[in-house]
């Protein structure tokens, strides 16, 4: 082993290379074919989104050569069903195509309006159910597999819809809907539809659980169809909940732990049947580590499966034969992987990066909490400082990252983000602000009406705790977000100028104003929970959007933004940058064309990175020596 050299923090040579950040692969999502054999799954290729296939021990093929696979309903997800060897996926122009695994070219089979998402395909293979979004109004639609007849509607009258599932039998339909005001995560209903008739139409709907209050996710029927398995959330945590179809008896099989995910996408799973129906996989969510469980269903005696080193699991899928399971999987040393879980052993089958760097020099993910004002815990996770060829002296710099949403959740999954800044000398922390998901109902919902305050202050006290603690320099920190994270980003530099040396702010929003007036469906009533009602709270809105008080700022700034983002208008981040520049404040600005609400282009990832860590360097780093 040879010995580490002594260098400056934020200095050291970094083995992940900005270029290496924008070739990375995003591997969305994983199902088995109904065979319990064929594999396939989404990558996010700099190209759009590709559907693989892998039968048993063949080679991968790429399926989808011709067409982005993509879903556009909420913020994406949902792209693609598979079953009977045919891939039904949603495409560009908002439709739906069947393509064959076997031979042939990818077919339309929905007219070119509107946006679908979350196909699933009948048992017998002769219908697909999917919802849509055409002017304003969601349903969940209904069209033959082959496309041979316009789709019908076969449930409508909420607002939102997701998550439809077939009965094994083919002769009922679960699905999760919510109506305005309510985001997802707020209240839900599922329901239950029995299907009559050719074509199929909904004869009966029955509530099956959740309200306006209560959120529901996730329906998934047995394979023998004698029992639907859904996740509800019922006070402070949530239960998997299992409802007999033949008594119509419900029961609480797991309690007391987060297992629902915020629904950003269609399409996300947690939840999973073994083969037999005898168990019930379930994802649990401790701090923002993922666990994976094993719940049997007649006894509710639930079992950890352990599956190293694997600490964040999404997409599971199992096997309609055997015991195997297939996710996405990463740790904090471990990029996203394909993988699938047979009898214990771990079959790698696609990795989304090359993993040339060794584990040992990637930065690890530990749980950090500190008391917020009003006494609350307010939780994070700390990257360390990892190299393998340098060593820094004293305190290292420290960069608060805060995330998106604001009803999300930095997890313990790999971060490129935090490995390309650890590995370069910077100390990290993921920032959990109170109103984050994973840490109860209680401290998701602390966010409600002080939204533009706890995050800002929860920022402060990350920063503070992390040089309390000796983990980094409190006179060289830096604070990065994007979107909502931007908006918290802003806020702290204009009311706290001084406690960062600089921020760096994606996308970021400064008007929440033009944001209301801006917001697509899905989001259009976030704010009246988030901040408050107009024009009641107009005081609020002016008193938490950064624009009004840009001219606090006096910190560096490094402003990006994409020229055709639909959710935060470009002129927002002009606004700040005309009032930096007004002032003589040092800043940077980066408009990216062709890119929206987050990048996509590898050039331009490889220039974000290049550019940040460039401004860092000079602001951070070498700014306070």
């Amino acid at each position: 082993m040879s010995e580490l050299s002594p260098r400056e923090f934020g200095l050291w040579p970094s083995p992940i290379l900005p270029q290496a950040m924008g070739r990375r692969l995003g591997l969305l999502d994983v199902k088995w074919d109904t065979n319990g054999r064929t594999l396939a799954w989404l990558e996010r290729r700099p190209s759009g989104g590709m559907l693989v296939v892998r039968a048993g021990s063949e080679a991968m093929r790429d399926m989808t050569p011709l067409h982005d696979v993509r879903g556009r309903l909420l913020y994406g997800g949902g792209e693609f069903a598979l079953a009977h060897g045919v891939l039904v996926f949603a495409g560009p122009g908002g439709r739906l195509f069947r393509q064959s695994l076997e031979a042939g070219p990818a077919v339309p089979i929905t007219p070119p309006f509107g946006d679908a998402a979350a196909p699933e395909i009948s048992p017998d293979a002769r219908w697909v159910v999917y919802v849509h979004s055409c002017e304003g109004v969601d349903r969940i639609a209904l069209v033959e597999a082959d496309g041979s007849h316009w789709p019908t509607d076969l449930v409508s009258g909420a607002d939102f819809y997701m998550q439809p599932t077939w009965h094994p039998f083919g002769d009922r339909l679960a699905w999760v809907e919510w109506d305005h005001p309510n985001m997802p995560w707020d209240g839900s209903r599922l329901r239950l539809g029995r299907i009559e008739g050719t074509p199929p139409r909904m004869v009966e709907v029955q509530p099956i659980a959740g309200d306006d209050e209560i959120p529901v996710f996730q329906p998934a029927f047995s394979p023998e169809g004698n029992a639907l398995a859904y996740l509800q959330g019922e006070g402070e945590w949530d239960q998997l909940c299992l409802l007999d179809l033949m008594a119509g008896t419900r029961r609480i099989v797991l309690d007391g732990t987060s297992l629902i995910p915020p629904a950003w996408l269609q399409g996300m799973r947690t939840l999973a049947w073994s083969s037999d129906g005898r168990r019930l996989f379930v994802l649990r969510n401790e701090k923002g580590f993922a666990s994976l469980w094993a719940i049997d269903v007649e006894t509710s005696h639930a079992q950890r499966v352990d599956i190293p080193p694997y600490t964040w699991i999404s997409q599971l899928s199992t096997a309609s034969q055997g015991e195997a399971l297939a996710f996405v999987g990463s740790a904090p040393t471990t990029p996203e992987r394909v993988v699938v879980w047979r009898d214990g052993a771990e079959e790698v089958v696609r990795r989304s990066q090359s993993e040339e760097v060794r584990p040992e020099d990637l930065p690890g993910a530990q749980s950090l909490s500190w008391a917020a004002p009003d006494g609350t815990l307010v939780h994070g996770l700390y990257y360390s400082p990892t190299s393998g060829v340098a060593r820094g002296e004293g305190l290292p710099p420290a960069i608060i990252d805060v995330h998106s949403g604001p009803t999300r959740q930095r997890v313990a999954g790999y971060s490129a983000e935090a490995a390309f800044f650890a590995t370069r000398g910077y100390a990290v922390l993921g920032l959990n602000y109170r109103g984050s998901s994973g840490y109860g109902r209680s401290y998701m919902r602390r966010l409600r009406e002080h939204w533009g305050e706890y995050d800002v202050e929860d920022a402060i006290g990350g920063a503070a705790a992390l040089a309390e603690r000796g983990l980094a320099d409190p006179r060289r920190m830096a604070i990065i977000g994007s979107s909502a994270g931007g908006f918290t980003v802003l806020n702290v530099l204009a009311r706290h100028p001084g406690v960062f040396r600089a921020g760096v702010c994606s996308f970021g929003i400064s008007n929440l104003f033009t944001v209301r007036e801006a917001e697509f469906k899905f989001e259009a009533h976030y704010l009246d929970s988030l901040v408050g009602r107009l024009p009641e709270a107009a005081d609020r809105f002016r008193e938490r959007s950064p624009i009004f008080h840009a001219a606090s700022i006096r910190d560096p700034l490094a402003l990006f933004h994409g020229e055709e983002d639909p959710v935060v208008p470009l002129a927002q981040t002009e606004s700040i940058a005309q009032e930096l520049a007004a002032r003589g404040v040092a800043h940077t600005l980066r408009r990216f064309a062709g890119e929206g609400h987050g990048w996509r282009d590898e050039q331009t990832v490889t220039a974000f990175y290049t550019e940040v860590e460039a401004f860092l360097r000079r602001h951070v780093v070498l700014g306070a020596s």
